[in-house]
């Protein structure tokens, strides 16, 4: 006989499923979401299978012809050094995505719990932290990343740092907006004086109602993250050579433009494809996850 918690696991994830099926239905009806997804796909697929689709090392210096046209060989032909670009574009994509979930899954958790604290805390520590975002983001974002990559040196670390302290108080702020309006609600009130603690009122009634909006803001913010990567690498304060980056392959392409085109545009299709993936599936999940805010719009 099955016990009372399996039957509520089994449950729950009946109604998971569900739902999960009910949104990819409506995810279907949505033409730009449905192309947003396929390029998102498309993206993930050839960062995570790249070492299976590329046919050279991104790396390695070839004795062939440099600055050649693509060909059979080498589909987007060879860069100044004669590395193949192709599989430089493709090995490229890891690295964007990397810093992009990084520095937005570390900003997000940062600026969930601030948010909490601030929205739910006493006045005195709310007023504070609302300070301390203000601070942040009174710094010009590029400034900022110029500043800190000076003192800390070009990195892969530097960047996500940078991305992640100047993305964080948006998110803060707009949890700790959520966790006011809810705070004085007549649930919460009766949770209150049934003697629930603020963890559980957090956790299993405030945290479910602000999740949405914050999946909405990073599904938008990773084209911005992955052009604010792409041109630090181009500036050259990114990832050092020789890792494969699209930022750095634009930067040897504009470098040798009177040359070849071949290498600016292997290095700008694949950011213009990953920002409009990533454009429509965020404004697909804003429509069928938060409507109130489409008919605001």
């Amino acid at each position: 006989m099955p016990s009372v918690e399996s039957i509520h696991f089994e449950a729950n994830e009946g109604e998971v499923l569900s739902a999960f099926r009910t949104f990819l239905r409506q995810l279907r009806k949505n033409r730009l979401g449905m192309l947003g997804a396929v390029l998102v796909v498309l993206v993930f697929a050839s960062a995570i299978f790249a070492p299976l689709i590329i046919a050279h090392d991104p790396t390695r210096i070839m004795v062939g012809p440099r600055l050649a046209d693509p060909s059979i060989n080498f589909l987007l032909g060879t860069d100044h050094l004669g590395r193949d670009t192709f599989s430089r574009v493709i090995m490229g994509g890891r690295i964007p995505l990397f810093v992009a979930f990084a520095s937005l899954g570390s900003s997000l958790a940062v600026g969930l719990v601030l948010g909490l604290i601030a929205g739910f805390g006493p006045r005195w520590l709310d007023n504070l932290l609302l300070v301390l975002f203000d601070t942040i983001r009174s710094f010009p974002g590029i400034i900022f990343a110029l500043a800190v990559i000076g003192l800390l040196g070009p990195s892969l670390g530097s960047v996500i740092f940078v991305i992640a302290i100047t993305s964080m108080p948006i998110y803060a702020r707009v949890v700790r907006t959520q966790t006011e309006a809810l705070r004085n609600s007549e649930y919460i009130a009766a949770e209150r004086s049934m003697g629930a603690g603020m963890t559980r009122i957090l956790a299993v009634h405030v945290l479910p109602n602000v999740i949405g909006p914050l999946l909405i803001l990073v599904s938008m913010d990773v084209p911005a993250v992955i052009a604010v990567e792409s041109g630090l690498s181009f500036l050259g304060l990114g990832v050092r050579p020789p890792a494969p980056d699209w930022g750095a392959i634009l930067n040897d392409g504009y470098n040798y433009i009177n040359v070849t085109p071949w290498l600016v545009i292997a290095g700008g299709i694949p950011i213009v494809l990953a920002t409009l993936g990533f454009t429509f599936l965020g404004e697909a999940l804003r429509d069928l996850l938060d409507p109130k805010l489409r008919k605001d719009l």
